[in-house]
């Protein structure tokens, strides 16, 4: 379905679209489809328009925006590159709403990182320089991030896009990504039960109460003159998030040095890098490996591996719309609606498969 560019009032039609501009290397294509994040609710890419539609939590509502980059002179990609963004929202915004809608999307695409910076990886590693690739798809802020990388943690990447799903329609306002305040008001059995959170489920209520309070200092967490390794040591005080979980995050907040080594890091060190060992002799070769890069290391990595799910699945842009959950069929024996019994999380990593990598970012992390 289309959404409408106008709005009528009074008689008066009104525009609802607005522009974003963009770096002059900036295809939507490729850089909101860089990443497993793109893939999870409340975010929904449409192959055939290509489309971004994202639900956001605005102070005066939810509010549904259509992401699109309309073409100019040329044909394929030199038609868009560097074109602006058209954001095309559910309802009127005022003149606020639209900053924030545009803070918003600056920060899921990166819009903030220069074109230097772009050159600086390319320089590092040039494999990518061709393709223009180094922006990394990510959420409007940094809970949400947070909340996305706790989730992905211990559990196969068709769980982390279901328990992402639940959070948005159980808690969410309008479908959106809940806020802090809302999912610190969650009970525990509530996140259990109706968003299959597991094990995460009072980390998850601790993270939101800490960012509701104020208690996480983004700033500082980006703040260049800050070292990694202080950075590092304070994301891994939060609740539910270790070693793995803090070097994802350090990405996220546009520190790329370390790298998120899981189940993926294994298997692609063994099947790709062609290395030789045990798990820990294999993972300490992976980061030996993209040490080169420096300070561009987790971009190398990532790239990498991005491209060899590529390589088998597809374009990013062209993978299907992840399919709808399926609703289990009741045990026998067991009244519809009873609650199963609590099973303790499992600590071992899910195995990848094809179908999964269909469903998205095809990560199965080894753990917090």
């Amino acid at each position: 379905m289309t959404p409408p560019t106008r709005y009528r009032a009074r008689n008066r039609s009104i525009p609802l679209a607005h522009h974003v501009p963009v770096p002059a290397d900036f295809l939507l294509h490729r850089d909101a489809c860089s990443y497993g994040y793109f893939r999870l609710a409340p975010n929904l890419w449409t192959p055939d328009t290509r489309t971004l539609t994202r639900i956001l939590d605005l102070p005066a509502g939810p509010v549904t925006l259509h992401l699109t980059q309309p073409p100019g002179g040329g044909r394929g990609d030199a038609a868009l590159r560097g074109r602006p963004l058209r954001i095309v929202p559910s309802r009127p915004l005022d003149a606020g709403e639209r900053a924030e809608v545009s803070r918003a999307v600056e920060r899921m695409l990166r819009l903030t990182e220069t074109d230097a910076h772009l050159r600086a990886f390319h320089k590092a590693d040039p494999r990518w320089k061709a393709s223009g690739r180094g922006r990394l798809f990510r959420s409007p802020s940094l809970f949400e991030d947070v909340v996305k990388t706790v989730t992905s943690c211990n559990v196969t990447w068709p769980g982390t896009i279901a328990m992402n799903r639940a959070l948005c329609a159980v808690l969410g306002r309008g479908g959106a990504f809940p806020s802090p305040e809302r999912l610190r008001r969650a009970r525990p059995s509530t996140l259990r039960a109706r968003c299959r959170v597991g094990y995460r489920d009072t980390r998850l209520i601790a993270l939101a109460d800490l960012f509701a309070r104020g208690a996480i200092d983004e700033a500082a967490l980006c703040d260049p003159a800050r070292p990694d390794d202080a950075v590092f040591k304070e994301l891994q005080e939060l609740p539910g998030v270790g070693p793995y979980a803090a070097a994802n995050i350090m990405q996220l907040l546009g520190r790329y040095a370390f790298l998120p080594l899981d189940s993926e890091a294994l298997r692609h060190g063994r099947t790709v890098l062609g290395h030789l060992g045990t798990d820990r002799e294999v993972l300490n070769a992976v980061r030996a490996h993209f040490a080169p890069f420096g300070a561009h290391a987790f971009r190398s990595y990532w790239l990498e591996l991005w491209a060899h799910y590529e390589a088998k699945e597809g374009p990013a842009w062209e993978w299907p719309l992840p399919r709808p959950p399926k609703t289990p069929a009741p045990r026998a024996g067991r009244r519809p609606g009873a609650r199963a019994a609590r099973r303790p999380p499992s600590e071992k990593p899910g195995a990848h498969t094809g179908a999964a990598a269909r469903q998205g970012n095809p990560r199965t992390p080894r753990g917090e």
